[in-house]
């Protein structure tokens, strides 16, 4: 069977969908991958991975219809060509262009998934500027365009389908629920050892969204109590995003001795390794969180919003805590109760550990995934 997978960054095929690519080359199916952001040497890493590459033309950001309409007749040449049992596209623009393009290539079988709502579906604490409401009614439309011509799509969370498709009724003709995109377990070994300082970590892009700036509220506040208590930042900062963490403010608090920022690493599990827990006050429309299902995976309590796609991975009082979003007081009260706590944190971080297992395993996952593709 021909199956056409449209993504756009060619890096996600390789961090996230490598694992279904050998899934289903398996099972003796050929796989071409779409991808229109890409470099010479991750074509030719998707080629070693089994998988065909094949280049289109799409602007992940761009909000030009003309261009799009373009790009999307180029893109449905491109799928007619080879003729595809099925086509499968994930992210955004994929999922609308991708489906429409596929439509128009009259292919049998189309499914798209849509990992997590965006930046666009994502409530602020303030009000969303003029700019981004206007996006977000031109996505709700296209979506409401392609997503009937869909056989099937598929969430990673219980609450995407509901604030999409029944809040903007957007009829479709079935949703699935996958949970996850998955993990190799064996990149992210378990770890039972943990510092003798309760040591807090915060994983993700340095974004308002992410709640790189609750974090460092809340470390601020806790500090205070227990000067000793340590709180690790990894993640780049986005000079261009709106209420991202600026270089000087992150310089004030390390200067402050309140975070320690290492700058870029490439060994993220060995520093999830050698702290306590895992905290993300997130309040993004997240999929499933990839950085916490990594922190569960190698037994560490998570301290996370009470959102849509966080709230997937704890279990509350179980496995860490949901906080309320925006509320750095919250976010304190839970940190100081592992502090006060220390025999929790091992307890917590086993139960995040078997979740992990259970839910995010990428064999299980994949297993999942493809059945809901019907392959």
């Amino acid at each position: 069977m021909n199956i056409v997978i449209i993504a756009t960054v060619a890096s996600s095929f390789l961090g996230f969908r490598a694992d279904l690519i050998k899934s289903l080359l398996k099972q003796k199916h050929t796989v071409y991958a779409f991808t229109s952001e890409y470099s010479e040497d991750q074509l030719r890493l998707i080629e070693s991975s089994g998988a065909i590459p094949v280049t289109y033309k799409l602007s992940r950001g761009g909000i030009n219809p003309l261009a799009d309409i373009k790009a999307t007749y180029e893109l449905s040449k491109k799928i007619k060509d080879i003729a595809p049992n099925m086509v499968f596209s994930y992210f955004s623009k994929p999922v609308i262009f991708g489906t429409l393009a596929a439509k128009l290539a009259r292919v049998p079988k189309i499914t798209g998934m849509l990992e997590g709502l965006g930046y666009t579906f994502t409530e602020q604490p303030n009000q969303i500027n003029k700019k981004t409401q206007i996006i977000k009614k031109a996505q709700v439309l296209l979506y409401k365009i392609a997503l009937p011509q869909l056989d099937k799509i598929i969430f990673l969370n219980p609450d995407d389908p509901y604030d999409l498709l029944d809040k903007y009724n957007i009829k479709v003709k079935r949703v699935e629920v996958l949970g996850g995109i998955g993990l190799n377990l064996e990149e992210y070994p378990y770890s039972n050892t943990y510092p003798s300082t309760p040591t807090f970590i915060f994983v993700a892009r340095l974004l308002a969204e992410k709640g790189i700036h609750d974090y460092l509220a809340a470390a601020k506040i806790v500090k205070r109590n227990y000067p000793k208590t340590k709180f690790i930042v990894l993640g780049t900062i986005d000079k261009e995003a709106l209420g991202a963490l600026t270089p000087a403010e992150l310089k004030e608090f390390t200067k402050q001795n309140i975070v320690e920022y290492p700058g870029h690493v490439d060994n993220v599990s060995e520093w999830i390794a050698s702290s306590s827990v895992f905290v993300l006050p997130s309040y993004y429309r997240e999929g499933v969180p990839r950085s916490t299902q990594e922190a569960m995976a190698m037994g560490r309590a998570v301290i996370t919003t009470d959102v849509p796609g966080c709230r997937e991975t704890v279990v509350d009082g179980v496995n860490g805590f949901l906080v309320e979003k925006w509320n750095p007081q919250a976010l304190a009260e839970k940190m100081i109760y592992f502090i006060e706590n220390p025999d929790q944190i091992k307890i917590m971080g086993d139960e995040s550990y078997k979740i992990a297992q259970e839910k995010f395993d990428a064999d299980k996952v994949n297993k999942r995934l493809i059945n809901m593709l019907g392959l």
